[in-house]
């Protein structure tokens, strides 16, 4: 896997992130562990019913499906005799969950979401780092503004589509939104620019971008920004602060830190779009 391409997924989670919170309040109809009831049961009940043996309370994991259902807390496929349900639903200060002096309250919707999870049987899944990655098939493209748009659209038009553009498209669809219109040519090289180099465009570069109509004009420019030092040194910043790298110590003994070999390299590897698991390997090998 190519290092750039943690840029894009950034992208993604970014667009992800705001799709998502447009539809917070709306409880999906299939209820997923790890995106919808993990997050719910790691904020309110892992401190007192998770892998911390002495945190633990009334020897229930809610973290271990096994426990769970053995503790009745969770009976598969039947919310209202579940005791999680019924604790998290009374208003007896004495049982509900989370208990009052932790001053946390379930919302409504987190409420529903446990109870349309058991309902539907209360399936459970690994840390979703250890899943193994199964490429998904890519939604058809509805979206009907975007296909007006792109016959006569440069950003849209449709050799730029992409896979990425049919999931965002499609999520856009179910939330019944319609995309912003394309942006203006020297927009969109702006903003390009500044994501990918963290620096505006150069009035020759706007230009030769302007007079340039083929319909893989903006791919061109994403692989000529692609291939700049100015990426590299964009993308290793993030490593180098990560690091706390600095050119020198920083203290009133202020003295040279000879550590810009490393800075280099990083901003090299980058330059050379090394693979993510040798780039991986090669800043474990120069901690050791």
């Amino acid at each position: 896997m190519p290092i750039h391409f943690t840029r894009r997924l950034s992208f993604i989670a970014a667009v992800a992130l705001a799709l998502g919170t447009r539809a917070q309040t709306e409880i999906p109809a299939k209820i997923d562990y790890n995106f919808h009831v993990r997050p719910i049961l790691a904020e309110n009940c892992y401190k007192c019913h998770g892998m911390d043996e002495k945190q633990r309370k009334g020897k229930l994991r809610l973290d271990e499906r096994e426990t769970a259902v053995a503790k009745k807390a969770i009976i598969p496929a039947k919310p209202d005799e579940s005791e999680l349900i019924r604790r998290i639903l009374t208003t007896d200060e004495e049982d509900i969950m989370p208990p009052v002096k932790e001053r946390r309250t379930l919302t409504t919707e987190q409420k529903e979401i446990l109870q349309r999870w058991i309902a539907q049987g209360a399936e459970y899944k690994k840390h979703w780092a250890f899943i193994p990655v199964v490429k998904p098939e890519v939604p058809e493209r509805k979206n009907e503004q975007l296909q007006s748009q792109s016959s006569s659209s440069f950003i849209h038009h449709p050799s730029s589509l992409s896979p990425i553009d049919a999931f965002v498209l499609a999520k856009l669809d179910e939330l019944k939104l319609k995309p912003a219109p394309p942006a203006a040519k020297e927009q969109w090289l702006r903003r390009v620019s500044f994501a990918i180099t963290g620096l505006p465009p150069k009035p020759a570069e706007l230009d030769a971008f302007a007079a340039d109509d083929s319909p893989n004009a903006n791919t061109k420019v994403v692989e000529r920004l692609l291939n700049s030092s100015a990426y590299a040194e964009h993308m290793a910043k993030d490593w180098l602060d990560a690091a706390r790298y600095a050119d020198s110590y920083g203290r009133h003994e202020d003295g040279e830190m000879v550590a810009w070999p490393w800075r280099d390299w990083v901003i090299k590897a980058f330059k050379d779009n090394l693979p993510f698991d040798q780039f991986v390997t090669w800043q474990c090998a120069g901690d050791l």
